[in-house]
């Protein structure tokens, strides 16, 4: 069975996705539930998955870990809080102690949405990834090609803290370029305290035409940046739905994942993240 290290879920009645705008993100704005994912999981023999954070709002982090403590397919929440909060520590420790804590593995911000493309590597920011690092949590990077450099910089100066990238980095897949988003990952992966989510890819390259093939070069790049054993499945759903169903992200992660052994395979779709979220 595999692990799912990134998905979502919402509900629009209990509070807006203000991001979802635009008639290309129209299919998204209705409810999405772990009810909806948990018959296309398990058809794609996932049995345990990572709930991400979807918006820069207390709480949801909360929710979220009350869903997992009633769920039988999460196994981890990545949340949100404030990093800048002088009190991050005190929040952190607030919300290991709330209900469903113990799911709580990991933390991450929309900094892909922050106009300063170093904001990672901020006084307040960097006090922040420290309480996260101190918290026994790992951080993931929501950013674009051009913050990469700064979450390199972030990485090296935190070694006590795992980065956990997701979505490649979003590199312009639909545009088939490739630098400098592949050098700056390759400085990144450089890092040990780093590993990467395999997700994301679809939605990066043309929803309408994209092949295994499009996806192949980002895939590779990353596999041999990171190697097997810092790399995760995910699913990036329901976002996904945009360009491919559930069991088709699933076949073409396989796919790109073809020539690893055995042993590699088990690491992408399980190992990693196990270990990395503490599954």
């Amino acid at each position: 069975m595999s692990v799912d290290a990134h998905h979502h879920v919402w509900d629009l009645s209990v509070r807006d996705q203000d991001w979802i705008t635009g008639p290309e993100l129209q299919r998204l704005r209705r409810n999405f539930t772990l009810a909806d994912l948990a018959p296309q999981a398990r058809a794609a023999g996932v049995d345990r998955t990572v709930l991400v954070q979807t918006i820069t709002v207390a709480e949801e982090t909360p929710e979220f870990l009350a869903l997992a403590a009633r769920s039988e397919l999460v196994a981890g929440v990545v949340g949100w809080t404030d990093l800048t909060r002088p009190d991050v520590a005190e929040e952190l420790a607030r919300l290991r102690e709330s209900p469903g804590g113990r799911y709580l593995k990991g933390i991450r911000h929309q900094v892909q949405g922050e106009p300063d493309p170093e904001w990672l590597l901020r006084p307040e920011v960097r006090r922040g990834l420290a309480a996260v690092a101190d918290a026994g949590l790992v951080y993931d990077l929501l950013v674009l090609p051009h913050q990469l450099p700064a979450s390199a910089k972030a990485a090296a100066a935190h070694p006590e803290l795992t980065f956990v990238l997701d979505h490649l980095g979003k590199p312009p897949i639909a545009s088939g370029a490739r630098e400098p988003w592949a050098s700056h990952v390759r400085t990144l992966a450089a890092l040990p305290n780093t590993v990467c989510k395999l997700s994301g890819m679809v939605t990066e390259a043309d929803p309408a035409t994209w092949t295994t093939g499009t996806l192949r070069p980002y895939a590779d790049t990353v596999l041999d940046a990171f190697g097997p054993d810092r790399l995760m499945f995910g699913s990036d759903w329901p976002v996904c739905t945009l360009a491919a169903t559930y069991g088709q992200v699933m076949d073409a992660t396989h796919e790109l994942t073809a020539t690893l052994d055995a042993g590699e395979r088990a690491s992408v779709f399980s190992g990693t993240a196990t270990r990395v979220y503490g599954l």
